[in-house]
């Protein structure tokens, strides 16, 4: 098993950076949509965003260590049955996932430290806070956060169907790449 990409397929670091930043983008999406209903007396009204913050700063530092590995690395090579559209999709796909999220950390940051509070990660040390302009920072970060967060969810979906489309209709290795590492 090799740890890094060659032009065959993708190696362990990069097949456990993708499979454990969908785990937990998952989770944070499914975290958020759950607490923003939550009454000021339930009991997950503290702990929920405390959670949602500490795993969403480390989705943030696991998409700066992925860029960098991403430069650091091959690339695979398409396979031969690609065609030139399919091609070109992935990587508008790709672009936006690293661009999507980008702005979601940025924005939950921007709305946990809207006035002036530093993020607590997991207990273990604090992201201070840089800009502070109350309300209105947090209602457009809001706003922002909320909507790259669905146009995220929808650009997963479109991987998904892709990934399940590879693997059933066109019976190639696409999905398997995705689990093997290279040897």
């Amino acid at each position: 098993m090799k740890i890094t990409n060659s032009i065959k397929g993708y190696g362990t670091a990069a097949i456990l950076l993708h499979w454990i930043m969908a785990v937990l983008i998952i989770g944070l999406f499914v975290l958020g949509k759950y607490m923003v209903d939550l009454g000021y007396y339930d009991e997950w009204y503290h702990s929920a965003p405390w959670w949602h913050k500490s795993f969403g700063i480390t989705v943030f530092a696991l998409l700066l260590f992925r860029l960098i590995w991403k430069l650091l690395n091959a690339v695979p090579e398409s396979l031969p049955t690609y065609e030139t559209w399919e091609i070109k999709t992935a990587k508008l796909v790709q672009i936006s996932f690293y661009i999507l999220l980008f702005i979601i950390c940025i924005s939950g940051y921007f709305i946990s430290t809207s006035k002036g509070a530093d993020v607590e990660v997991f207990g273990l040390f604090d992201m201070p806070s840089f800009v502070a302009y109350g309300k209105v920072q947090a209602d457009i970060a809001g706003k922002v956060h909320k909507l790259s967060g669905h146009v995220l969810f929808a650009t997963f979906m479109l991987h998904v169907a892709a990934a399940i489309k590879h693997h059933f209709l066109n019976k190639d290795i696409t999905l398997i790449r995705m689990f093997k590492p290279v040897n």
